[in-house]
C-alpha cells in the first residue's frame, strides 16, 4: 500500500478522478470512441511534434481513463530511445518491448500489472541499437495481431514525429493517432509539419490534445481538441 502514491504519481485520473483534468480525459475518451463507425479504434498511438509536451502523461492518463470504464488496457512504451513507463509506474525494465521484438523474452514475461484495475503495461526493455527497424519488422506486426486479441484497447507511446521515424512507422499499424501540443511551445508551422509526416504514411488522425493551457495563473489543466 505505501508504494501506491509513487506508482500513480503522474495518473490524475486515478488520484484525483473528480477534477476538471480527469473529466477532460474522460471526454477524449468518448471522443475517441465514436470517432469511427466503420471501424474499431483499438490500437491507439500516442506522439507529439517535439520532445517535452507531455505525450507520456496523457498517454498513462488516457490509459487508465479506459480501465475505469472496464476495459482491459495495455500501455506499449514504444519509446526505446527514452523510454519512461517504467519510471511513471515504478516498474522494472529489464525486460520489455525491446525483448520481446528480439525473441529474447514472451509476452507473458514482458506484460506487468500497472497497480491500476484492468490496466497492463509493457515497458520498453532495454533500449536497443536499431529501434525503427524494430518496430517495422514483421514480429511487430505479428505482435500487436495477438495483443488485439487479448486487449480491448492498446495504447502505444512513440518518441516524438520529428526526431525520430518511429513514431511514422508505429501509426502504419495503428487504428488512430493522437498527437499533444504544448500550448505556447510549439510553433505552427512544427506541428502542421509533424501532421504531414503521419499523412504520407496513410495515419488516421484522431485528433490534436492542446496540452499545458493556462486556466488560472497557478492551475493548468489539459484542453483538448478533437477532430478528424
Amino acid at each position: 500500500m505505501s508504494q501506491q502514491p509513487s506508482k500513480q504519481r503522474h495518473l490524475i485520473t486515478v488520484t484525483n478522478p473528480r477534477s476538471p483534468v480527469s473529466e477532460a480525459f474522460r471526454a477524449l475518451r468518448t471522443n475517441i470512441d465514436f470517432s469511427s463507425v466503420d471501424k474499431q479504434i483499438q490500437i491507439i498511438m500516442v506522439t507529439s511534434s517535439g520532445p517535452e509536451e507531455g505525450k507520456s502523461t496523457v498517454t498513462a492518463n488516457l490509459a487508465a481513463a479506459y480501465a475505469q470504464a472496464d476495459k482491459k488496457v495495455l500501455l506499449i512504451d514504444g519509446d526505446m530511445r527514452k523510454p519512461t513507463a517504467h519510471k511513471t509506474f515504478s516498474l522494472s525494465n529489464r525486460f520489455g518491448l525491446s525483448s520481446l521484438l528480439s525473441q529474447q523474452a514472451d509476452l507473458e514475461e514482458v506484460v506487468q500489472e500497472s497497480g491500476v484495475a484492468n490496466l497492463f503495461i509493457m515497458t520498453s526493455g532495454p533500449i536497443p541499437p536499431n529501434p525503427a527497424e524494430m518496430m517495422s519488422s514483421n514480429r511487430m506486426s505479428a505482435v500487436l495481431e495477438e495483443l488485439r486479441q487479448r486487449y480491448d484497447m492498446i495504447l502505444f507511446d512513440t518518441p516524438p514525429l520529428l526526431a525520430v521515424t518511429d513514431a511514422q512507422i508505429v501509426a502504419s499499424k495503428s487504428d488512430g493517432v493522437i498527437m499533444v501540443v504544448s500550448y505556447g511551445k510549439v510553433k505552427r508551422e512544427i506541428a502542421a509539419k509533424a501532421k504531414a509526416n503521419l499523412d504520407r504514411v496513410g495515419a488516421k488522425m484522431l485528433g490534436v490534445v492542446l496540452n499545458n493551457v493556462k486556466r488560472k495563473a497557478s492551475e493548468g489543466y489539459y484542453y483538448y481538441y478533437y477532430g478528424n
